[in-house]
C-alpha cells in the first residue's frame, strides 16, 4: 500500500496545527548541540506524524530527524522534520514548516512542504509538477547572478570546522544582488521552486531537511544538485545548489573557486 499526495497534505496540515498551538507560548527548549535545539512541540508534532503514518502504513520504514529510524520495508521509506526551522520557533520567527517526503523504490516520490503560520502547503509529485495551495509554480528566469536573490543556511559546526560556509556567503556577497538566511532549508527550496529566491545553497544538511523540498524544486522547474554538481542528493556528505536552469551553472562556478 503506498500513500498519496493528499495523505501527505493531510498530514503536514495536522502537524502543522500542533507548531501553530504552540508558537508564541513558552516551550521548553534543550540543546542537542551547543546552537542545536528542540522544542517540546517538535516531539509533539513527529509523534503525531509517526502514529499516523505508522497507523495507516505499518510496514513503512521511517526516517525523521528527533526520534531516528524506525525499520520497515525500504521500498516504502519516508522522510520527515516536524519543525524545520526550529531556532526561528524557539524565538518566536514566524519562519518554520514541517517537512514530509516519501520515497518508493528509492525513487522521492511524493513531497510536501508546510508553512502553518502562512497556511502555504507545498506539494510536489514525481512527474505530475509542483504547486502552492493547488497553484502551479516555477522559479524565476532570472539569470544573471548580479541581478539575483539568493538564501543560504549555516551548518551548526561553523564555531570550530573552518567548512562553515563563510568563503562561499563572501563570495556571493560580493556578485549577488542580495543574500538571506531565513532559517528553514525545506521553505528554502520551495522558495526556489515558486520564484521568491533566484537560488539557494547551503552544505552539511540532513535527508529530512531536504527531501521534500528538493522534489518541489525540481518538479517546479528548477536543477537541483549536490555542491559538487552531482544530481544525487540522497547520499552523504548532504549539500544542495538549487536555481533556474539559467542561474544553476554561475552559482556552481562561484562555489568551485578557489580560494
Amino acid at each position: 500500500m503506498t500513500p498519496t499526495l493528499e495523505d501527505l497534505k493531510d498530514l503536514a496540515r495536522g502537524a502543522g496545527d500542533i507548531l501553530r498551538a504552540g508558537f508564541n507560548h513558552s516551550n521548553h527548549i534543550q540543546h542537542k548541540g551547543e546552537i542545536d535545539l528542540v522544542t517540546e512541540v517538535d516531539r509533539q508534532s513527529e509523534a503525531y506524524l509517526l502514529e499516523h503514518i505508522s497507523s495507516q502504513f505499518p510496514t513503512h520504514r521511517i526516517i525523521a530527524e528527533e526520534t531516528g529510524q524506525k525499520d520497515g520495508d525500504p521500498d516504502h521509506t519516508w522522510y520527515i522534520d516536524p519543525l524545520d526551522g526550529t531556532t526561528n520557533y524557539a524565538h518566536r520567527l514566524p519562519i518554520f514548516s514541517v517537512s514530509i517526503a516519501y520515497a518508493h523504490q528509492g525513487q522521492m516520490t511524493l513531497g510536501v512542504v508546510y508553512d502553518p503560520i502562512c497556511d502555504e502547503l507545498f506539494s510536489a509529485q514525481h512527474g505530475k509538477g509542483a504547486t502552492l495551495n493547488g497553484n502551479a509554480i516555477h522559479p524565476s528566469t532570472q539569470g544573471e547572478l548580479s541581478r539575483s536573490l539568493l538564501v543560504t543556511g549555516f551548518p551548526y559546526d561553523r564555531f570550530t570546522s573552518p567548512n562553515n560556509n563563510l568563503n562561499h556567503m563572501n563570495r556571493f556577497t560580493l556578485r549577488a544582488q542580495g543574500i538571506r538566511r531565513l532559517g528553514s532549508a525545506a521553505l528554502d527550496l520551495c522558495s526556489v521552486a515558486c520564484g521568491r529566491v533566484d537560488g539557494y545553497w547551503e552544505i552539511k544538511l540532513e535527508i529530512w531537511d531536504l527531501a521534500a523540498g528538493w522534489l518541489i524544486a525540481r518538479e517546479a522547474g528548477a536543477v537541483v544538485t549536490k555542491i559538487d554538481g552531482s544530481p544525487d542528493l540522497s547520499s552523504r556528505p548532504y549539500s544542495v545548489v538549487a536555481a533556474n536552469p539559467d542561474l544553476h551553472p554561475a552559482m556552481l562556478e562561484v562555489l568551485h573557486m578557489r580560494e
